[in-house]
């Protein structure tokens, strides 16, 4: 026996087929709204990545700017993030850490140096580093392997590299790039980009060695 196409409900005689077409219509609508709210909430949310992607980027390139425009001398900015120069005073270097940079690396032995850099550096929460090159008996392999592991490893974070000049960093970052490529004159020019002068010699001289 099928069911009565009529039934009452309150009082009042419903038609079952106009009644089970309207909960199935509003089923539908109600999953349509669903789907809506879906969308609406995926493109809200990428909005909200490609705004704070934008944001973000300006900061960055802010304080980029600033880094460069600080009187650090022979500051520049090789590769995304990293920043080499010469050397930076206490004043410097507290600006350094307002404009978000994070680790110090430091090529200059302690000897060189009347103050204790280190210290100053832990004591603003940055970290610091310390690979001595006092002659060209320092800029080897060694050393230059050194400086790529600490680069890696902080890839992505604002770091400064300094020697007195930014010679120093320029001749680590030539030999390893020479070793690792096999061409001397690129090597040299990325070398230079870092802050490579007096000690091109001396990276050509190790890496024509090294070819032998």
């Amino acid at each position: 026996m099928g069911m009565p196409p009529v039934f009452v409900l309150g009082g009042k005689t419903v038609n079952r087929k106009r009644a089970y077409t309207n909960i199935n219509f509003s089923l539908l609508k109600y999953a349509g709204d669903i789907a809506m709210l879906k969308a609406f909430h995926k493109i809200l949310l990428i909005a909200l990545l490609q705004l704070s992607f934008i944001v973000s980027t300006h900061a960055t390139d802010t304080n980029k700017n600033a880094i460069l425009a600080s009187d650090i001398s022979n500051i520049t900015n090789p590769v995304p993030q990293v920043y080499s120069s010469g050397q930076p005073n206490k004043e410097q270097l507290k600006l350094m850490k307002e404009l978000g940079v994070k680790h110090i690396i430091n090529l200059r032995p302690t000897a060189e140096q009347h103050w204790d850099e280190q210290a100053f550096v832990e004591s603003m929460g940055m970290s610091y580093y310390n690979i001595p090159v006092e002659g060209a008996e320092d800029i080897n392999l060694d050393n230059a392997g050194k400086l790529e592991m600490l680069l890696a490893k902080h890839s992505g974070e604002s770091i400064l590299v300094h020697c007195a000049s930014g010679n120093r960093v320029g001749a680590l970052v030539a030999l390893n790039e020479g070793d690792e490529h096999k061409d001397i004159e690129a090597a040299i020019a990325t070398g230079k980009q870092w802050g490579l002068t007096r000690l091109e010699p001396v990276v050509r001289e190790k890496l024509e060695t090294s070819k032998d």
